[in-house]
C-alpha cells in the first residue's frame, strides 16, 4: 500500500504522459521507415517481454485461466485499438492522433450502457455530449478538410474503450496479472501474423528506436500504474491529459505541427469532457484506463 498523496500521483501521472507522448513521436518516426504492422509488432513484443519477469516471479500457476474468450476479445480490441492509433500517428499531427486516441471515456459509458446496462446519468450524458463537439472540431467534415484517417484515429479510442469494458468483465474473476499477460500476448501472437509478408529488416539504428519505444511504454504504464496507487482515479485521472500538450510540443519542434483555430477549440472540448466524464463516471473508467495501454 502506498500513502494517498495527489501531488505525487499528479507528477506521476504528468511524467507518464511524457513518456508516452515521447514514444508516440518514436512511433511517427518508424513509421516513415518501417511498416505500420512492424511498429504494432515491436510495440506489443516488448511489452510482453518486460513482463516476463514479472510473471515468473510469481509463478506459472497465476495464468491458468477459464476466461480464454474474454482474453481473447479484450486482446482483439486492444491490438485494433493498437493498429488505428499508430496509422493515426503516422498520418495526422502527433497532439491530434493522440487526443482522438484519448477520446476513450467519452465512449465507455455507450459500451457499458450496451454490454452491462450500467446507468448513464444526465450530467455524465452533458460531458460526452461537449466531448463529441469537440472531436466535430477537429474532424471538420464540413470545410473540406475531412480524411478517413481521422476516423481512424477515433477508431482507436472506440476500440480502446471496448477493451477497457472488457476489462471491467474480466476483473470480476482474473487478477492484474493475468489479464496484462493475455493482452500482450494475444496483441504479440495477432500482430506477428502480417509479418509473413511485410516484413522489413530495419536498419541498426531502428533497432535501438524499437528498443526504446518498447522500453518507453514500459516505464510509462509503471508510472501510471503507481501515480493511481497514490490518489484516487477520479482526482489524478485528468492529469492524463497532459499528454496532448507535451505531444503538441513534440509535434511542433521537431514536425512544424501547428494546430488550427478549430482544432485548438476542439482539443480543450475533448480535453474537458473527458475531465468530467472522469469525475462523473467515478474511479472505475480510470482505474481501468491503466489496464487497458
Amino acid at each position: 500500500m502506498y500513502p494517498e498523496d495527489l501531488r505525487r500521483g499528479a507528477l506521476l501521472m504528468i511524467a507518464s504522459g511524457l513518456l508516452f507522448s515521447t514514444m508516440g513521436a518514436m512511433v511517427k518516426y518508424l513509421s516513415t521507415e518501417l511498416p505500420n504492422e512492424m511498429v504494432v509488432f515491436f510495440r506489443s513484443a516488448m511489452g510482453l517481454l518486460a513482463l516476463l519477469p514479472w510473471v515468473l516471479h510469481r509463478g506459472l500457476g497465476q495464468l491458468k485461466t477459464a476466461k480464454w474468450r474474454g482474453h481473447l476479445g479484450r486482446g482483439l480490441a486492444g491490438v485494433s485499438a493498437m493498429y488505428c492509433y499508430f496509422y493515426a500517428i503516422a498520418h495526422l499531427p502527433l497532439s491530434e492522433a493522440v487526443l482522438l486516441n484519448y477520446s476513450t471515456p467519452l465512449f465507455i459509458p455507450f459500451i457499458a450502457a450496451l454490454w452491462l446496462g450500467e446507468q448513464v446519468s444526465l450530467r455524465l450524458w452533458a460531458a460526452i455530449g461537449v466531448g463529441f463537439v469537440g472531436i466535430v472540431l477537429i474532424l471538420k467534415p464540413g470545410l473540406g478538410l475531412f480524411t478517413p484517417v481521422s476516423l481512424i484515429g477515433l477508431a482507436s479510442g472506440m476500440f480502446g474503450a471496448m477493451a477497457m469494458v472488457s476489462i471491467r468483465r474480466l476483473s470480476k474473476t482474473e487478477p492484474t496479472l493475468r489479464i496484462v499477460f493475455y493482452f500482450s500476448l494475444v496483441c504479440t501472437v495477432v500482430s506477428a501474423v502480417p509479418l509473413a509478408w511485410r516484413w522489413q529488416t530495419p536498419d541498426p539504428g531502428l533497432w535501438m528506436l524499437l528498443i526504446g519505444m518498447g522500453a518507453l511504454a514500459s516505464l510509462a504504464q509503471l508510472l501510471l500504474t503507481r501515480a493511481y496507487a497514490h490518489a484516487p482515479a477520479a482526482q489524478v485521472g485528468p492529469f492524463t491529459y497532459s499528454i496532448v500538450v507535451f505531444a503538441a510540443g513534440i509535434g511542433w519542434v521537431f514536425w512544424s505541427e501547428i494546430p488550427d483555430l478549430l482544432s485548438f477549440g476542439g482539443t480543450a472540448l475533448v480535453c474537458l469532457a473527458g475531465i468530467l466524464t472522469i469525475r462523473f463516471a467515478g474511479q472505475r473508467v480510470l482505474s481501468e484506463a491503466k489496464l487497458a495501454k
